[in-house]
């Protein structure tokens, strides 16, 4: 009897304990939270946000990148970004490479531009740099208000309508045309076909709030793929492959040249804006604002996630960013860094599913990039449709992305119109001194190179 009471003394006081350090970290009880609820969430949000271990690889592979070595980055990045955020900042938000970011990477800066993916790393470390510094400073609030409420969320549309041309391209749902520049592609061939049903069963999936709907349908149509003989299966478990590829590869002194501004630049405000509204939005889900108005820790948040991007160029992978899919999570009960903490860790056991990875098929990946455009064109609807100096600008960032293959480009022409427009109707208080400055830069820019 008295062995047995020993024996069970220290199981008994064994899960307190692991609570009291779990409390320490993530103070649960105050945030009216527990262990359980977010691991679940934890889960939640990695299922939702899971798809870019699929996605990207296959975009940084366009660009001349190691398949093996850019799905590695891509899991260490979005794991190192999901710790940093979950235990300096104790947020429940998963981070990982962002998409549209990393078409703009591959098939701008690497595919039009002609620079190497290593001289496009350094962009990426040097605008990452760039945040943490506006992040450490009051600049950033000060950059963040200048910028006209339009053309942040004009950013977001395009990127979005941007990401929609690559899917639809990749696809083959979209062709070259001598005589139209584009036109329809053969729907009777299996690539394009999949890559559309992917994106209609993704929408209706979705519809119907089925949990993990865009990886759920990019397997579903990979497994038709391997049906029908144009998937070959190469097994699902393995070793990760080696990171050495990537490791440090990035090419810091190619940055210092005159033409690569727009395109740090562009890094640098589609990042901050993107992550801004994120947390933002993120913030009020999962009741982060205090009494007074003010968002608990974004000031850590926003260092969590600067210095993410900076880690993941160090790796390999475009700007890693705030993941709007962390309000599945949230929704679930996440409240704390535990949540973000459980999406890293599930991103590190992620690594070892390297063939399943390099099963999935471009067309699948596709009708993905399809939907996630167009949930990144909602913006649109918070744009001053009446006033036409706010309208004509946001619709010149928007559709000059597309149309020139270029974040870069939209973004200047957009900031263009908007200063010319402002200056030539006579409202020229509304354009601040930053915005003058850019626009300046931009002019520069397309009258020299």
């Amino acid at each position: 009897m008295e062995s047995n009471k020993s024996e069970a003394a220290p199981l008994h006081l064994a899960q307190p304990l692991r609570r009291g350090l779990l409390e320490r970290l993530f103070k649960l009880s105050l945030h009216g939270t527990t262990v359980r609820t977010e691991l679940i969430a934890g889960l939640t949000t990695f299922i939702t946000m899971a798809y870019i271990i699929f996605v990207n690889p296959n975009i940084m592979a366009d660009a001349g990148i190691d398949h093996g070595a850019a799905f590695v980055a891509t899991c260490i990045a979005a794991a190192l970004g999901c710790l940093l955020m979950g235990l300096y900042a104790n947020w429940p938000v998963g981070l990982a490479p962002g998409m549209g970011l990393n078409a703009f990477f591959t098939y701008t800066v690497v595919g039009t531009m002609g620079y190497s993916w290593q001289t496009a790393l350094g962009a990426v470390f040097i605008s990452g740099v760039l945040f943490m510094i506006l992040t450490l400073s009051r600049v950033r609030e000060w950059l963040l208000n200048s910028i006209p409420v339009s053309l942040r969320f004009a950013m977001g549309a395009g990127v979005g309508l941007f990401l929609g041309v690559i899917g639809l391209k990749t696809s083959g749902i979209i062709v070259a045309s001598p005589a139209t520049l584009i036109k329809l592609g053969n729907l009777r061939d299996p690539a394009p076909l999949l890559a559309a049903v992917c994106f209609l069963l993704i929408a209706v999936l979705s519809y119907h709030r089925v949990f993990g709907a865009i990886l759920i349908s990019i397997i579903a149509v990979t497994a038709a793929g391997w049906g029908l003989g144009i998937v070959q299966y190469g097994g699902v478990f393995s070793t990760p492959p080696s990171l050495a590829p990537t490791w440090l590869a990035m090419d810091v002194a190619g940055v210092f040249n005159v033409s690569m501004i727009s395109v740090v630049l562009a890094f640098l405000f589609v990042h901050m804006f993107d992550t801004a509204g994120t947390l933002m939005g993120v913030a009020q889900r999962a009741n982060l604002v205090n009494a007074d108005g003010r968002i608990e820790n974004l000031s850590r948040a926003l260092k969590a996630d600067s210095a993410s991007s900076v880690f993941g160029a160090m790796v390999g992978v475009p700007p890693v960013t705030s993941y709007v899919e962390s309000a599945a999570g949230v929704a679930a009960g996440g409240r704390t860094g535990l949540t973000a903490v459980t999406v890293g860790l599930l991103f590190v056991a992620a690594m070892f599913f390297a063939p399943l990875a390099g099963m999935i098929p471009a067309y699948a990946t596709a009708g993905a990039l399809i939907y996630v455009a167009m949930l990144m064109m909602g913006g649109m609807a918070h744009i001053n449709w009446d006033e036409a100096t706010d309208s004509i600008p946001a619709i010149v960032t928007m559709i000059m992305m597309p149309l020139t293959f270029s974040v870069a480009d939209g973004i200047a022409l957009g900031f263009i119109s908007y200063v010319a427009l402002k200056a030539g109707t006579g409202k020229h208080r509304e354009i601040s001194v930053s915005l003058w400055v850019l626009c300046a830069i931009f002019i520069a820019k397309f009258i020299f190179l």
